[in-house]
C-alpha cells in the first residue's frame, strides 16, 4: 500500500515524488561509492609509499648480491653499493627537468661494474641549464678509474611527453667525456647527447654495452662532480585522490541537500503559504 504523501501536492503528483526519490538515491551511491573508491586509492599509494620507505631503509646490498638478483626490480628503491668503471662517452643529458623548481638536465651515465660484464646507467644528479646557450652543458666532473657509486636501485628513467622524432641515442665522445669542463653538443643533427627521454632498450641496442633496462641506479650523497643530487619523491598522487574523494562526497552532500529542500522544506512552505491564504 502506498504510503498517504505529506504535502497536497505530493497528492497530485505522487509518481514524480517517487522518480525524483529513486533517482537521488542511485546518484547518491553511485557518489558514495565513488568518494569510496578515491580514499581506497589513496590507501594504496599510503601503504606502497610505506614499503618504498621501508626498502630504503634496508642495508646496502653488496655488488655481488646486487648481480646475483634474479630480477633486480624486486629490490627496487633500496641501497646498493657497486664498484666498476664509468663510461663517459655515452653520457645522456635528459632535458627539462627540474629541481627546486629551476629547470635543467639529469644526467646519466653508464657504469661497468668491475668483475662482471654488466653495465648499470647510473642516474648520476642534476646540473642547471645555461639560460643563454640552450646547448652549452654544465661543469660536470666524471672520475677515471675504478670507484664506488652508491645510490638506490630504481626503475629506468621516467619518461616525459614528447612531441615529434626523438633524437638520436648516441651521444659521441667529443661531446659527452668533458671529465672536467664545460661541453658543448654537436652541431651535427641526430647527434647530440641532450634528450627529452631516453629508453635504455634503445640505448643499448644502439651503443651496444650489456646494460641492464630493468632497472638504473640513483646516485644518492652530497652535491659532488657538479651535481645536486635533491632527487624529488615518487609522484604518487595522494593528494589528487583525496581532492577527487572530497569532490565526490561534496557532491553526495549536495544531493541530499537538494532532495531535502525540493522534496520536504520547499512542499511545506507552499502548504503553509496556501494555508494562511485560506486556499488549503
Amino acid at each position: 500500500m502506498t504510503p498517504e504523501p505529506l504535502y497536497p501536492e505530493e497528492r497530485r503528483r505522487p509518481g514524480r515524488f517517487w522518480l525524483i526519490t529513486i533517482a537521488a538515491v542511485l546518484t547518491l551511491a553511485a557518489t558514495v561509492s565513488l568518494g569510496r573508491w578515491q580514499l581506497s586509492r589513496a590507501a594504496q599509494k599510503e601503504a606502497l609509499q610505506a614499503d618504498i620507505d621501508a626498502q630504503k631503509q634496508k642495508p646496502a646490498l653488496a655488488q655481488a648480491e646486487f648481480l646475483a638478483l634474479e630480477k633486480a626490480s624486486d629490490a627496487l628503491h633500496r641501497p646498493v653499493r657497486l664498484r666498476g668503471l664509468w663510461l663517459p662517452t655515452q653520457t645522456v643529458y635528459l632535458d627539462n627537468r627540474q629541481m627546486h623548481g629551476v629547470p635543467g638536465f639529469y644526467v646519466l651515465t653508464p657504469f661497468a661494474l668491475e668483475g662482471s660484464e654488466q653495465a648499470v646507467m647510473v642516474q648520476r644528479g642534476w646540473v642547471q641549464r645555461n639560460f643563454v646557450d640552450r646547448t652549452k652543458l654544465g661543469e660536470v666532473e666524471t672520475p677515471a678509474g675504478i670507484v664506488e657509486v652508491t645510490g638506490l636501485i630504481e626503475p629506468p628513467p621516467s619518461h616525459l611527453l614528447e612531441l615529434g622524432t626523438p633524437a638520436s641515442a648516441s651521444a659521441p665522445a667529443a661531446a659527452a667525456s668533458a671529465p672536467a669542463g664545460a661541453a658543448s653538443a654537436p652541431a651535427a643533427e641526430g647527434a647530440s647527447s641532450i634528450r627529452q627521454n631516453l629508453d635504455l632498450e634503445a640505448f643499448r641496442a644502439e651503443t651496444k654495452l650489456p646494460l641492464r633496462t630493468d632497472v638504473s641506479l640513483q646516485q644518492t650523497g652530497p652535491a659532488s662532480e657538479g651535481l645536486q643530487r635533491d632527487w624529488p619523491a615518487p609522484a604518487l598522487g595522494l593528494e589528487r585522490h583525496y581532492g577527487y574523494a572530497f569532490q565526490w562526497f561534496g557532491l553526495s552532500a549536495l544531493v541530499v541537500i537538494l532532495y531535502v529542500w525540493f522534496q520536504f522544506i520547499t512542499p511545506f512552505r507552499r502548504s503553509r503559504r496556501r494555508a494562511r491564504d485560506g486556499r488549503f
